[in-house]
């Protein structure tokens, strides 16, 4: 897991603007007419028709799309009752995770007031405002009167995400638990540590799934709740027990379920090793859960084990959930969140688990390969097939139960919004961020001495996405990080071109001297090629001395191009290998080549181009939709560059017939699918929405990308090499420090995609 001090975590809240999200519009505002249409006179017109229909809310305003997190700040996270104001970096941050992960606007309302009936008269009379509402950090029991109270009185749906959030996921991760461990879940004896809002809830939805009532214990922190107490609440009566048990070691006796929402360290190996076969234990308490992982896997072999951490397997996190949720019941136009809604996620999220995992996801998360199993009972929280899985789930809930008041039809092109979705907001990076992170690899930084290479490999380093190696003079590059104010502390420096590392530059120039024999290379040129700081990093990544490079350029980069060629090697079945860019934009995610290194092209050139994209796109866990742009549309021109895309279409369309690409296309008709389907009704991309743009040269690609980010479109990841061997990256020395991190991401990935798998996933 990443560091995260005190330090960090104030810099990253107050730095920029303060907080973490902000309005942006979303119309144009440039002219005076556009301000006329916004605001006062043409405002009115859209009112009108909404007093005539309330209705149309959803057609003239973002109510639709708008999520209010509410709290009171009385139970937040692990800090108890700290306040409204206090709470506030909570809300903030939940308000993030619906906007990033579901794409719902989202504002977070802080409310001054612990009396029940005054906190529901607040909500319930900002309801005109808002889609949905997610209560949040409520303590017990006021939390249960305050739900109730609102899904009964507001027409919109409302949801307390600390009660039924960990109920979902947990209860997604129990379906397949017991799957594995062939137990009927009407038969489990199940134990539940902890009594608060969570744990009556992820106890009643237990029982929705077929959990029997008299099969439950409870326990509280005075042990078992039972019928001989006195003390218990409605909500802790509802579960207690008669039999004749005081303590939670006595009721996890032949126990075939532990649910822990409670506290550290109550659980004990000798409790996990009295449960009956094959059991199950969610031990959710956070950060530290009621059995430490390693001590209840060692208790004994046949336990499936979760908890709420991501540095374990099987993550019980209500991220899983609450966006997806809320998008379904929005869409739709669900009243409320119910039941039935409910049971839909829980059913489409186990579901997922038992899928193939993408190849990208699988292997940096598991280098022995993501499969359903006793260490695989969830889906990844970022695991981008979640929201067009759990969404339409929760809306075809919602419809089912009624509740729906603007139904789904078409649920293919739903499923497309939803894809489109997961466009924006950098999704594509993060995921790869927390994949690098559970296996960090060994990353060559070639250019160490300059200032955006030296910052982006210590960034790198301390958000754990790899294990930097530096090339360069050790004394150079400990004066500049000084200078830079970057701690470069525990990041090894290789000084190529001292003695200490004479042993290795001859070692590496035999191996390139008898590799390139047959052109000319004698050990003496090769050893005197090992002081080049591209050809001893590549050799590192050759040799297996380390796992990727990042190889700094100037203006250009044919010369450490022309290096890898030589080092590495291209891939048996290509002749070219080349880069492409990814772009994050707001109409979604775009794939570009070849963005830098063939300045030259000719038809075999471009068909390799092309299959590598193709490849490329798939690695990163989206289906190809395929334009091949020009100035030319389907052959208008005969010129012989269109000629050569065209070519290569037909070989494309021979090869893969399955494969939507089509072209060759001015890039207007590629992006704007209706009105290229309106123009040329025969092409094969008909219906669908291009992800992929492969350009006729390096100068109209490059020029494309760049021309794109000046103006703001969106965000790149790149440039990703494609077709070499082993991972060698290349990118611009004065490159932002976050694009070199990015790239630096993508390397640690691909090295550890190329470890399990090698070469094969090209085809």
């Amino acid at each position: 897991m990443s560091k995260v001090t005190k330090e960090l975590a104030l810099e990253y809240h107050r730095e920029g603007k303060p907080g973490k999200i902000e309005v942006v519009p979303t119309v144009p505002y440039s002219s005076q007419q556009d301000l006329a249409l916004a605001y006062s006179p043409g405002v009115a017109y859209p009112c009108k028709e909404i007093e005539n229909n309330p209705t149309d809310a959803y057609e003239y305003t973002n109510k639709g799309n708008l999520v209010a997190v509410i709290s009171n700040g009385t139970a937040v996270l692990g800090l108890g009752d700290i306040g409204a104001l206090a709470g506030k970096p909570v809300m903030e941050g939940k308000a993030l995770l619906f906007k990033i992960f579901a794409g719902l606007d989202c504002f977070d309302i802080e409310v001054n007031e612990k009396d029940p009936e005054k906190f529901i008269s607040i909500v319930k009379a900002l309801e005109p405002t808002f889609g949905g509402i997610n209560l949040e950090d409520i303590k017990a029991p006021e939390c249960f009167e305050i739900e109730k109270r609102l899904k009964e009185e507001c027409s919109i749906p409302v949801m307390h995400d600390d009660q039924h959030g960990t109920a979902i996921i947990s209860a997604a991760g129990l379906l397949n638990a017991l799957e594995i461990q062939k137990k009927d879940i009407d038969k489990i004896r199940l134990v539940v540590n902890g009594a608060g809002a969570a744990a009556v809830s992820c106890t009643r939805l237990y029982m929705a799934l077929g959990v029997k009532r008299e099969n439950i214990v409870m326990c509280d922190s005075k042990g078992v709740i039972s019928t001989r107490r006195t003390d218990l609440n409605p909500q802790k009566a509802e579960f207690a027990t008669d039999r004749p048990i005081n303590t939670l070691a006595e009721a996890m006796k032949g126990a075939d379920v532990f649910l822990g929402l409670s506290v550290k360290d109550v659980v004990t190996s000798q409790m996990v090793q009295s449960m009956a076969e094959r059991p199950v234990v969610f031990a959710l308490a956070n950060p530290d859960p009621e059995i430490a992982y390693d001590a209840a896997m060692s208790s004994r072999s046949d336990l499936i084990f979760a908890t709420g951490r991501s540095d374990y397997p099987n993550q019980i996190n209500n991220v899983l959930g609450f966006p997806y949720i809320f998008r379904g019941a929005l869409d739709c136009g669900a009243t409320q969140i119910n039941e039935t809604m409910k049971l839909a996620a829980v059913r489409a999220i186990a579901d997922l688990a038992k899928e193939p995992v993408p190849s990208v996801v699988n292997s940096a998360y598991d280098m022995a390969g993501l499969h359903f199993g006793c260490d695989y009972i969830l889906p990844k929280p970022l695991d981008p097939r979640l929201i067009t899985t759990v969404a339409p789930a929760v809306a075809r809930g919602a419809m089912e139960s009624g509740v729906a008041k603007r139904p789904i039809t078409d649920w293919d092109a739903y499923n497309d919004k939803l894809r489109h979705l997961m466009g924006h907001d950098s999704k594509l990076m993060r995921r790869f961020t927390e994949e690098a992170r559970l296996n960090p690899k060994r990353v060559v930084f070639g250019e160490a001495n300059t200032d955006s290479m030296l910052r982006a490999a210590a960034t790198a380093y301390h958000e754990g996405i790899c294990i930097p190696v530096l090339l360069g003079n050790e004394e150079m590059i400990e004066k500049r990080a000084a200078r830079l104010g970057v701690d470069i502390d525990g990041i090894e420096i290789v000084n190529l071109r001292h003695d200490r590392e004479a042993d290795r530059r001859a070692r590496y120039a035999a191996y390139f001297a008898d590799k390139g024999q047959r052109d000319g290379v004698t050990y003496f040129e090769a050893l005197e090629l090992m002081f080049d700081r591209n050809y001893f990093g590549m050799m590192m990544v050759e040799t297996g001395d380390a796992d990727a490079m990042l190889a700094g350029t100037y203006s250009g980069s044919h010369t450490p191009a022309e290096i890898a060629r030589k080092v590495v090697g291209i891939r048996p079945s290509y002749e070219h290998f080349a880069t492409m860019h990814i772009l994050n934009t707001k109409h979604g995610v775009y794939f570009l080549a070849d963005t830098m290194i063939n300045n030259t092209i000719d038809e075999r050139t471009l068909f390799d181009i092309t299959r590598l994209a193709r490849n490329g796109v798939e690695y990163f866990a989206h289906k190809p939709v395929m334009a091949m742009v020009s100035y030319s549309n389907f052959g208008s021109s005969k010129e012989a560059e269109p000629g050569i895309v065209h070519a290569v279409v037909e070989k494309m369309h021979q090869l893969y017939p399955e494969l939507p690409i089509d072209g060759e296309m001015q890039a207007h008709y590629a992006i704007d699918g209706a009105m290229r389907d309106k123009s040329f009704p025969f092409n094969k991309l008909a219906g669908k929405s291009v992800n992929t743009l492969i350009f006729p040269n390096l100068s109209a690609a490059n020029t494309a990308y760049k021309l794109m980010l000046s103006m703001g479109v969106g965000e790149a990841i790149g440039p990703i090499q494609m077709g070499l061997n082993k991972p060698v990256h290349f990118i611009n020395v004065d490159s932002p420090v976050r694009d070199i991190v990015n790239l630096t991401t993508v390397a640690a990935i691909d090295a550890a995609v190329l470890q399990k798998f090698g070469n094969d996933h090209d085809n």
